[in-house]
């Protein structure tokens, strides 16, 4: 398995997304030992399509004619990385270099070895993510549903392709908004994590539709922490703020009004340049408890373990103010 952009020990680990069995390599496929399912997955450049054609919204044969899934990876005109340079962001994420840099910390001073890290949704670096990218004292899995210079595996979230425990921790940073089944990908994260294992999850809440018909779901915070009920939170919050979201409404509403394309582009670029301040509000704002009703998004950093939290411990967990009607 030498052409493969994993290390030796993890290839071992690899396991079919149908029914969970061993896989071989055999000449430019990784074939299921079990005869009874007798899958089969190409290689295409150096990456294995590990996915479950009879379940996943995509198939092998996508991946095969190079067709797009979700998000365009090719090579952007050189006018449009300096118009977007150009246009000043919306976005702040306010959490996710310290909250990286925790998660880091946390796998490498509790391990005597070099932890293994599965990323999922890695084919392009999200806010904050240098921090663990960047340390050699951790072995990164970077793995999407789509190609791109960081992407080891293809593989869905929904039928992640490795033997149970195999991994130290899991980064899921705003994915679990582009997935069908949100409980499913995490009771897939819990059973590929150590015991301890520790997960670092982003989702937005308040926050239009992106990625088109590939965008499902949202969570309040309190939302957001039952879906990892298995785990014993370390630490939550706000990772986009009420400016945030507000710019986000604030663009939306604008790019209504009209369905040309040249005259959308025209009004995003006014709505960036109108709106841009308010993101730096949130570095006040994400102290109040209100933060936690209107925000754009949420963290959530835990360890497996194997209580669940109860549905009565969670509203104990409320942590934004009372709606008052």
């Amino acid at each position: 398995m030498e052409m493969l952009k994993i290390s030796a020990l993890l290839r071992g680990e690899l396991r079919c997304p149908v029914c969970k069995d061993k896989v071989e390599i055999v000449k430019d496929q990784l074939t299921c030992n079990n005869i009874d399912c007798g899958a089969s997955f190409p290689i295409i450049n150096n990456v294995p399509i590990l996915i479950n054609d009879k379940e996943s919204l995509f198939s092998i044969k996508d991946y095969i004619s190079h067709s797009r899934t979700t998000i365009n990876t090719n090579k952007i005109h050189w006018f449009k990385r300096f118009h977007h340079k150009l246009i000043p962001h919306i976005g702040l994420n306010l959490s996710a270099k310290k909250n990286y840099k925790r998660f880091t910390e946390a796998l490498t001073t509790s391990l005597s070895r070099q932890p293994n890290v599965l990323v999922l949704g890695g084919s392009e670096l999200g806010a904050g993510v240098e921090r663990i990218t960047s340390d050699t004292s951790v072995n990164l899995v970077e793995t999407d549903v789509t190609f791109g210079s960081r992407t080891s595996i293809i593989c869905d979230a929904h039928d992640i392709p490795f033997e149970k425990e195999t991994f130290d921790g899991v980064a899921i940073q705003a994915v679990l908004e582009h997935v069908v089944d949100p409980y499913r990908c995490v009771e897939e994260i819990y059973r590929v994590l150590k015991p301890q294992g520790i997960v670092y999850a982003e989702t937005p809440f308040m926050q239009q539709v992106h990625m088109g018909k590939f965008d499902f779901t949202r969570f309040t915070h309190l939302g957001h922490r039952r879906l990892f009920r298995h785990f014993m939170e370390i630490d939550s919050g706000v990772s986009g703020g009420v400016g945030m979201a507000l710019a986000w409404s604030y663009k939306y509403f604008l790019l209504s009004f009209s369905k040309t394309h040249y005259i959308r582009s025209l009004i995003a670029d006014f709505a960036h340049f109108t709106s841009f301040y308010l993101k730096y509000l949130d570095y006040f704002l994400v102290k109040n408890p209100g933060s936690y009703d209107a925000a754009s998004g949420y963290y959530f950093i835990g360890k497996k373990v194997d209580q669940i939290l109860t549905d009565k411990e969670l509203i104990m967990q409320y942590k934004g103010n009372i709606t008052i009607y």
